[in-house]
């Protein structure tokens, strides 16, 4: 009887222990255990060489086994192109990304959260104001605004939220009372707000919370933070440094050809050439051949100046305007900035030439002699010794023609008055090989 008690209980702490280890793995599965979380940062202006960052960053995640993608949002907006392939790199993978605003998520910000599985934000963050502007603030045409307000409610369309908020993001027409915004106003909810009206699903204070809610507390966390590369990428592709490097690298070349040796002007154009192309190929939009494009042509330019003819020179600046083009990303923007630059340059080698003259290579090409009576040069011979002589006229003077002057003939002209055959002249002036004569007072 007692065997059978001890049996009995034994059993019953075996079935106690056998849940209790099943309820422990639950809770462990639950929190996350075992799986990795990435971490990417989604900062500053959204530009291409943060296009290409994010694309490598969720690439890595994927061969690395990621299990949860999380953007931690902080940005003001930017490119709107960069934006959309963003969201495509977003829609295409199989991991579960969710966007945690830590700040601001503003217009193209807005629109990279809203293409993230779910919305976390922090408390007094904001997400909104997604209109469309240009480089210089102002807002772009109706064509690209109603492409824009698509792309945004498709955006929101993705995980069912309200369309009506994302059109107001982008319309100011939209007006929503219930959260004071009127005519004229675009959308900009807060942390609550947005909770509120479900365009997020979490208000979180850190990343501890976050992962608590996204039941991956004990999960492996990772980072993938920018490398210096892909900073210097992000930072000589902004559409505002763009025009500055490449006026720096244009003037500082072409003012290196003025100068003896080479100097400080051509180093930095050589700098500035190279962070373009450089950061370029970091980020993804300029390959080889646009690099191998704008050398070529560098090279004939540099041949035209020994070998004066002009067609290596032209097809040169071809060569390199198509350089530059290929590696700008943008026709429209890189355009731009060429004729930015070529302004820049123009100016600053005219102010240069003024202030310093030639004394580089180019000096090859420029004639600086010149062919004053001063030097030697004369183009005739100039007979001063005539002035004040008198001669007689061989052919009537209309007011043209011939005097004789001792043994000497003359081709002459009158002040404007005829002059008939056979009249005294005098020669009042000489004038290069102009000889001007009136008729004598003595005459008969």
């Amino acid at each position: 009887m007692f065997v059978k008690k001890a049996r009995l209980l034994i059993y019953t702490l075996c079935l106690l222990w056998g849940v209790y280890g099943l309820l422990s793995a639950q809770h462990v599965f639950s929190a996350g255990q075992g799986k990795t979380v990435t971490f990417i940062p989604v900062e500053h202006e959204v530009e291409r060489g943060l296009e290409a960052f994010l694309e490598r960053s969720i690439k890595k995640a994927e061969e690395d086994g990621t299990d949860h993608i999380v953007l931690e949002i902080y940005t003001p907006g930017g490119r709107v192109d960069a934006a959309i392939h963003i969201a495509k790199v977003m829609r295409e993978t199989d991991i579960p990304i969710t966007a945690y605003v830590v700040k601001n998520a503003f217009s193209a910000g807005a629109y990279i959260a809203l293409n993230a599985d779910q919305i976390v934000m922090k408390p007094s963050t904001t997400i909104g104001s997604a209109a469309v502007i240009d480089q210089q603030g102002n807002t772009a045409g109706q064509k690209a605004e109603s492409a824009w307000k698509a792309e945004m409610l498709a955006a929101a369309e993705l995980n069912d939220r309200n369309l009506l908020y994302a059109e107001a993001m982008v319309d100011p027409n939209v007006e929503i009372p219930e959260l004071n915004v009127g005519k004229g106003e675009l959308l900009t909810l807060t942390a609550s707000e947005a909770l509120k009206v479900g365009y997020a699903e979490k208000i979180a204070e850190d990343r501890q919370e976050l992962l608590a809610f996204l039941d991956l507390e004990d999960a492996k966390v990772q980072n993938s933070d920018p490398t210096f590369a892909d900073k210097i990428a992000r930072f000589v592709t902004n559409p505002v440094i763009v025009p500055i490097l490449l006026s720096l690298g244009s003037l500082g070349l072409v003012l290196e050809l003025y100068t003896p040796g080479f100097g400080i002007a051509g180093s930095v154009g050589v700098v500035s050439l190279f962070l373009f192309f450089y950061g370029h190929m970091i980020a993804g939009l300029a390959g080889w051949e646009a690099l191998l494009l704008f050398g070529i042509g560098f090279v004939l330019i540099i041949l035209e100046i020994f070998l004066p003819g002009g067609i290596l020179g032209i097809i040169g600046v071809i060569a390199m305007l198509t350089g530059l083009i290929l590696a700008g990303g943008s026709l429209s923007g890189i355009l731009l900035a060429i004729a930015i630059a070529i302004v820049v340059t123009i100016i600053g080698s005219y102010f240069f030439i003024r202030s310093f003259g030639y004394n580089g290579p180019l000096k090859r090409l420029v004639l600086f002699d010149s062919t004053s009576s001063e030097k030697g040069y004369l183009s005739h011979h100039e007979r001063m010794d005539l002035t004040g002589r008198t001669g007689v006229t061989v052919t009537p003077l209309r007011p043209s023609g011939s005097v004789k002057i001792d043994d000497e003939f003359l081709d002459v002209v009158t002040e404007g008055s005829y002059i008939g055959k056979d009249a005294k002249v005098k020669i009042v002036k000489v004038s290069g090989g102009r000889v001007v004569v009136r008729l004598a007072e003595n005459n008969d």
